[in-house]
Parts: C-alpha cells; sequence; structure tokens
C-alpha cells in the first residue's frame, strides 16, 4: 500500500511511463489503484516513430502489469516521508510496535 499512497499524492503531476513492450509514454496522471492501473491524460509518445499510431491518442488507461517503470518528477517526492512510511510499514510488517 506504500506506493499506491504514494501515487495517490502525484495525481495532477506530468510522469512518464514505461512500459514492457518499450513503449514510453509521457503525460499528467490523472488516477491510479491499488493494482497500479494508471490513467493518463495529455499524453505524448517518446517515441513517435515506432508508435505512429498513438499520435490521435490524449488519453490512456494502463494496466498495471503491462508497466516497467514510472519516472517521476524528482521535486514530487518527499524522500523524507517516503523513508518514514517505509520504515513504518516494515516495522508493522515484523509485528513490532510502531512509535
Amino acid at each position: 500500500m506504500l506506493f499506491f499512497s504514494l501515487f495517490k499524492t502525484l495525481v495532477g503531476q506530468e510522469v512518464t511511463i514505461e512500459l514492457k513492450n518499450d513503449l514510453s509514454i509521457r503525460g499528467t496522471l490523472k488516477s491510479v489503484d491499488q493494482y497500479m492501473n494508471l490513467k493518463l491524460d495529455n499524453i505524448t509518445t517518446l517515441d513517435e516513430a515506432s508508435f505512429p499510431h498513438l499520435c490521435a491518442v490524449r488519453n490512456i488507461f494502463i494496466r498495471g502489469s503491462v508497466v516497467r517503470y514510472v519516472h517521476l518528477p524528482v521535486n514530487a517526492v518527499d524522500t523524507a516521508l517516503l523513508e518514514d512510511a517505509a520504515r513504518r510499514e516494515a516495522m508493522t510488517q515484523a509485528g513490532t510496535p510502531v512509535k
């Protein structure tokens, strides 16, 4: 649930999604669910020559199982908060009480 929470905070930000078929799509993140399915608006493909059929597409739904990487804007992620949340989640799963 940690990454789901992180991605929910990025709604409205521009992200680049790299798929397992080597297609990279940049767009504004509109929604995300617990399965990491993503909805992007105002998309552009980074390699339009290889995927010309996507030039006319502006909105896309991406199934989470086909995502290889998600490139996030550096200034959009609060790393201290993310580290703290990861530490708390690890302690909770290990059965250690969280302080």
